[in-house]
């Protein structure tokens, strides 16, 4: 332990890395509402914030776990269910008139297009203005779930034993993981007819 007079301790959060503190007074700085998007290994969780002197002041909120009211039968960890997260918002902010935000990853180490940008992609298609760069964001196929379906149908007609094994929860849902695209259809149809 360091002794002396001027030697600080670090905030517990920067020590174990979990917050930049510079990176978060200039996006508090800049007044402007920010998209907070947050990954688990089952869920994408999206949140419109708002700083306040007393603490921060969630607008608006959506996260995978409520796509099931939406139809969304199959798992809530990957690309199409993100980005139906993200649509869920920006449609949910639009509604409260709430019309452009910056987007917080929290210093996320990201590379290449994932469930993250995909998150972003649905918020902006639902209507939220927020700057990006569009190499980032992933192609309509793979947020359809096509390469989802691609792969199972090639997984069928290889080994059905590990094609029943990988999509054994799409199957008891009812849902043939070959029309993932139709369904992922179906539950946006669903977030646009609900949330108008």
């Amino acid at each position: 332990m360091a002794r002396g007079t001027i030697y600080r301790v670090v905030f517990r959060r920067r020590r174990e890395g979990r917050t930049d503190y510079r990176l978060r007074k200039a996006l508090i700085s800049s007044g402007s509402l920010r998209l907070v998007i947050r990954r688990s290994i089952k869920h994408i969780t999206l949140q419109l914030v708002e700083a306040k002197i007393e603490g921060d002041r969630v607008l608006c909120h959506a996260t995978t776990a409520e796509l099931k009211k939406f139809g969304w039968k199959v798992g809530t960890g990957n690309l199409p269910a993100a980005y139906l997260a993200g649509y869920l918002l920006g449609k949910r902010a639009g509604k409260k008139g709430l019309k452009s935000a910056i987007v917080d990853l929290n210093g996320y180490n990201l590379a290449g297009p994932n469930r993250i940008y995909a998150a972003l992609k649905g918020a902006i298609d639902g209507g939220l203005e927020v700057p990006h760069d569009e190499k980032v964001l992933p192609e309509d196929d793979r947020i359809t779930g096509e390469h989802i379906a691609k792969y199972a149908d090639a997984l069928q007609k290889e080994d059905q034993a590990a094609y029943q094994s990988r999509f054994s929860k799409y199957l008891e849902e009812g849902v043939q993981p070959e029309n993932l695209p139709e369904h992922f259809k179906a539950a946006k149809a669903a977030i646009d007819k609900e949330v108008q």
